[in-house]
């Protein structure tokens, strides 16, 4: 007597999918993010202006692995905004082929110090060809962008489009 077939209806073997032992493991969102938090020079961050208009920058940043660390001028929009509000989001990545991006909620603190005080290690190397680009030096960075944003995630929100991007695998 021939053994029972077992499949689950209109199931053929070739039509069930096993995981591709092969195919690199997936990073959890907040690696993820933290890939490209550690590779992109450059965030846009979105504050709420008081009338509840959105507001959105692109801005220079350092990533410490628990905060970012934003330098900005004190009289700023965004320092307005966030005297009011505190809560932020953040987009990064590349929107180019199937939207490798990464979204991240987070609320911001402005420390009463100047930047000097709470300047990263590596902040000004990050970003010497682009200050000099613009005839910025060290000095006058800290003297016009003395109000410092410490900003920290509360959600990691990484998306794409139909592919599973590099970002997401963990050889990348």
């Amino acid at each position: 007597m021939p053994a029972p077939d077992v499949r689950p209806p209109n199931r053929s073997p070739t039509s069930l999918s096993l995981p591709d032992m092969n195919a690199p493991a997936r990073l959890d969102p907040a690696a993820r993010i933290d890939r490209l938090l550690n590779r992109e020079p450059i965030v846009w961050l979105s504050t709420v202006r008081p009338d509840s208009t959105p507001h959105l920058v692109p801005i220079w940043f350092s990533w410490d692995g628990e905060t970012l660390f934003v330098a900005s001028k004190p009289d700023a929009r965004k320092v307005r905004n966030l005297r009011a509000n505190p809560k932020v989001m953040l987009a990064l990545g590349e929107p180019d082929e199937d939207f490798d991006v990464g979204l991240v909620e987070a609320e911001a603190e402005l420390p009463d110090v100047p930047t000097a005080a709470v300047l990263p290690p590596g902040h000004f190397a990050k970003y010497r060809e682009r200050m000099a680009a613009i005839g910025l030096d060290d000095e006058t960075y800290l003297r016009d962008y003395s109000q410092p944003i410490l900003i920290r995630p509360t959600r990691f929100l990484p998306w794409h489009g139909r592919t599973t991007p590099a970002s997401a695998t963990a050889t990348f």
